[in-house]
């Protein structure tokens, strides 16, 4: 993995979440309710939780993408509103535009902000460097493999220089080995320019290898079940040594124990506790 001149370094953005309750219409309850957390510049974390428990809903409040119910988002004291270049999202699917070359589609952002031509060569140089596709950058899109297509997302995510990175699963579509190498590589990119990531995943082992803390949720309504520090030394983060495996056994208990106590709630007579599931919440 390629670095970046070091000058262009930043320590990310805070983030902080305050009472946020959000529900749905078609529903009738709450999605969410009362999620207050805090992340600090540069780090990152993970959301995680069973299906139904609100994590993509959360995300998408971090984004500006929806308006909680209740309660605000903050990103270094800005009210969080609507979507902004300072805060980008990854989603499952890269989302490119197939008829462009991987240098259009990484420049598209900077385009749109209407940069000097030459300021957006140099920029989506760097950037092709940085996710190790210097030598595709003519090459159109759909002829890349889904690997290296949310390669090209990520570099067109970080040609804007955003201060928090949104990720929604980005890599769960993608084989063991690739997915492998991109947490290994996204992490390590958002280390080496500064930038705060959140990953909403249910999968303990990429929690453990992109965060420093993990937030468990449990759902119906999605809450905050426990924080988990993931304490391990980054050259271990291959999800082989026994640091990491320590901690997945650690984040993987906090999991089944805020699923335990969903389905105790559920044998007391709680009849809507799949209304979540079926309703697509996340």
């Amino acid at each position: 993995m390629h670095g970046m001149n070091s000058a262009r370094r930043r320590p990310g953005a805070h983030i902080s979440v305050s009472g946020v309750s959000h529900g749905y219409r078609r529903a009738g309850d709450l999605a969410l309710k009362d999620i207050s957390f805090e992340v600090q510049p540069g780090e990152a974390v993970a959301l995680v939780g069973r299906s139904g428990c609100g994590k993509s809903t959360m995300l998408h409040i971090l984004s500006g993408l929806m308006t909680p119910s209740a309660g605000e988002v903050r990103i270094d004291d800005a009210l969080v509103w609507a979507p902004s270049p300072r805060w980008i999202v990854m989603f499952q699917q890269p989302h490119l535009y197939p008829w462009m070359t991987v240098r259009q589609n990484v420049g598209l952002g900077l385009k749109f902000a209407r940069r000097p031509r030459r300021e957006i060569e140099s920029r989506v140089d760097q950037l092709l460097q940085l996710v190790e596709l210097e030598g595709y950058a003519a090459r159109n899109v759909q002829d890349l493999s889904g690997g290296q297509q949310q390669r090209v997302a990520l570099a067109r995510s970080l040609a804007v220089r955003p201060d928090v990175l949104l990720l929604d699963e980005p890599f769960s579509a993608l084989d063991n080995v690739t997915r492998r190498a991109l947490q290994r590589d996204v992490r390590q990119i958002a280390i080496e320019i500064g930038i705060t990531v959140v990953i909403v995943t249910h999968d303990i082992a990429e929690a453990v290898a992109m965060a420093d803390r993990a937030i468990v949720m449990r759902s119906n309504p999605g809450a905050i079940a426990e924080i988990v520090p993931i304490k391990i030394d980054r050259h271990d983060r291959d999800h082989r040594g026994a640091g990491a495996q320590a901690a997945q056994s650690t984040l993987q208990t906090a999991f089944e124990r805020a699923s335990v106590r969903v389905i105790e709630s559920q044998r007391h007579g709680d009849q809507d506790a799949l209304r979540f599931v079926a309703t697509g919440y996340r």
